[in-house]
């Protein structure tokens, strides 16, 4: 059974009155994830892969048994997951690596409404292959149009779609599986950004049937500075490595090197080996859970928070109102006032909102807009949170418009 008072009381930065609403930034962490990284180097750090003392040892093990836990989240195969820093590096990695298998002319599919870590990349690779980017707009609900991409796939060019699987503006919910199979139907690849919808439902990589997938420890419970590509093994085996340095090679000589075999192919220099470690304790905390009580907890903090939100007078929900369609986070405005404003008085009440353009000003162009306030859930939240942060935004609201 999903008990909220319960779970709280895992999380040490909860204690102090702190409304978070901020989870869609980076999540809190549990005592769990906390205690796994602080014994690891308390009992003593080696470095995984490198020695064969039984420190060292127990390093790999370590290591790697928090990549297997990762592969069975994902329902993946342990040597198709690579460590990364994060989701902005996965995304990178694949930009870089697959990027130069790529020729003069040809070209990356995204949508307007993805987070600049899932665009900047691209842009890059596009200067040097001399191919392109084809925008796929999405509708007011947060919805790629597929007959745009298909219009753009059937031109035959389009070597990969890169979307988001979740919005991290507006909440919305893409059916990556049935882009998934309209890409593959036109010969290109698929990439799912899951920095956002890794924290809020199951993921299975097999039923997909994506070609790459990223996410961010930080945002699923985990430490910062830790995060995974998934990519298909005949995928991983074929583009060259993004960096080079100690640990990805088979051999080294005076003439060139050999890479070693995935995942090692993609992990140069030493590792973040307590990250690591720690967001597997993150995903087995999260395993643990009532998912199906999980998920009805957060989708009964939506529909609350939607209903107080549209209370306010002059403020604007971006995106589907109707709470079975979003998950996770809603943004809003309101009318002649800032939303750093707002959120900087909301700040004064330990109350942690996000504001501006949350790294997707594409998006916000095509909304009309230059920035948003952004209220996000973790499991930790409570409808009293929400009701609180209510009446605060309506209190700096009605002080704002009288400066």
């Amino acid at each position: 059974m999903f008990d909220v008072s319960v779970l709280r009381r895992q999380f040490p930065a909860l204690s102090n009155d702190l409304v978070y609403l901020d989870s869609a930034a980076t999540t809190q962490k549990p005592n769990v994830v906390l205690q796994s990284m602080d014994a690891w180097y308390r009992q003593g750090a080696a470095s995984p892969n490198r020695g064969v003392y039984p420190l060292a040892t127990t390093a790999t093990e370590q290591y790697e048994h928090a990549r297997s836990t990762i592969a069975k989240f994902l329902n993946a195969a342990p040597h198709e997951i690579i460590f990364t820093k994060g989701t902005t590096e996965s995304i990178n990695l694949v930009a870089r690596s697959f990027g130069e298998m790529l020729q003069s002319g040809d070209r990356i599919a995204l949508t307007v409404m993805e987070h600049h870590s899932n665009i900047v990349p691209w842009q890059q690779l596009s200067k040097r292959s001399g191919g392109g980017i084809d925008w796929i707009l999405v509708d007011e609900e947060g919805q790629p149009n597929l007959d745009e991409l298909k219009k753009v796939l059937e031109k035959g060019n389009t070597k990969l779609v890169a979307i988001t699987g979740l919005s991290n503006v507006l909440g919305s919910v893409v059916d990556c599986k049935k882009v998934t199979t309209l890409a593959h139907n036109h010969g290109a690849l698929m990439l799912i950004d899951a920095a956002q919808m890794a924290a809020h439902a199951p993921i299975d990589v097999r039923d997909l049937d994506c070609d790459f997938l990223a996410f961010s420890g930080h945002k699923l419970y985990g430490p910062m500075g830790i995060g995974v590509l998934y990519g298909k093994e005949e995928y991983l085996d074929r583009i060259p490595p993004f960096l080079g340095g100690g640990d990805m090679i088979q051999s080294v000589t005076r003439d060139g090197f050999i890479a070693a075999d995935i995942p090692r192919k993609f992990e140069a220099g030493t590792v973040s080996t307590a990250d690591a470690i720690g967001l597997g304790f993150a995903i087995e905390w999260m395993k643990s859970m009532d998912w199906k009580g999980m998920m009805n907890h957060e989708a009964e903090l939506m529909a609350h928070a939607i209903s107080q939100l549209q209370s306010i007078d002059g403020l604007k929900i971006l995106g589907t109102q109707n709470p079975k369609k979003r998950i996770g986070c809603i943004s809003f405005i309101v009318e002649h006032i800032h939303p750093h404003d707002l959120t900087e008085l909301l700040g004064q009440k330990n109350i942690c909102l996000r504001a501006g353009h949350h790294c997707t000003q594409p998006l916000h162009t095509h909304l009309g807009i230059n920035a948003s306030a952004r209220m996000s859930f973790g499991l930790y939240n409570t409808k009293e949170d929400i009701d609180l942060c209510s009446e605060e935004t309506k209190t700096a609201i009605k002080l704002l418009a009288n400066r």
